[in-house]
């Protein structure tokens, strides 16, 4: 399988709504919300973006506190954290008037049980006038709605979508040399609608195609992988591919 970053529609939209983010006015609130389903690349894609954009990245986890939020975001802009919180919001506020940078915090579920976590961010943003974009699961444009304050100043929510026929036929394009036919990316694209589960086909059908020498793969050989049931292939060797 090809190392390639496949820029799905997905990701397309991400870029676009970043560079809207760091277009926007003074008198905009620079704030915006990620969200969608697991295994629709959300992360990697922010990741992607972030070490190419000199962001600030940070991963929520269920023991955050607002102290430990602030202390993240300090050390990602390589300074000491201080261990009280206001002096490292200070820390903050200044190094970002003086260099803005979009902040990124991933997996937000983990924070919204907590109010004053998510204010503090607001906070920021407020102080400093950087970006501040929240990546969350699927249901977390619901549970933003808590916190009127935060909402109220969101300027864009972006759902990573499931892929459809075209993202698939794009991604298989760009991440192995074998060839697919229309049968087969119709078939993936009722069976597989994340990345992560497209990937693991993918591997799964490039090992057996090393011995098997597919010249295409159609939704016969396709359904047999998948299903991983025996299939015999129609060249003359007539040779099983899954046993």
């Amino acid at each position: 399988m090809k190392k390639t970053f496949v820029k799905t529609k997905n990701v397309k939209k991400f870029v676009s709504l970043m560079d809207e983010l760091q277009k926007l006015p003074p008198n905009i609130p620079r704030l915006a919300l990620v969200y969608g389903e697991h295994g629709l690349g959300k992360t990697k894609t922010i990741i992607w973006w972030a070490t190419r954009n000199d962001a600030v990245y940070v991963r929520a986890n269920n023991e955050m506190t607002q102290a430990g939020l602030l202390r993240e975001i300090v050390e990602e802009l390589g300074e000491r954290s201080f261990y009280i919180a206001q002096e490292n919001l200070n820390l903050i506020t200044k190094i970002l008037k003086q260099n803005p940078k979009i902040i990124i915090v991933d997996e937000v579920d983990y924070l919204v049980g907590n109010k004053n976590v998510i204010e503090v961010l607001r906070d920021i943003q407020d102080l400093t006038g950087s970006p501040i974009v929240l990546s969350g699961m699927g249901a977390m444009d619901k549970k933003i709605a808590r916190f009127k304050h935060f909402e109220d100043r969101i300027y864009k929510k972006l759902k990573f979508e499931y892929f459809n026929q075209e993202d698939i036929s794009e991604i298989l394009e760009q991440l192995t040399d074998l060839s697919f036919d229309d049968t087969a990316i119709q078939y993936l694209a009722s069976r597989t609608n994340q990345f992560r589960q497209l990937v693991k086909v993918i591997n799964k059908i490039e090992k057996l195609a090393e011995t098997n020498q597919f010249n295409v793969i159609d939704e016969y050989i396709l359904k047999g992988i998948i299903n991983e049931r025996q299939v015999i292939t129609t060249l003359p060797a007539i040779e099983k591919i899954y046993a």
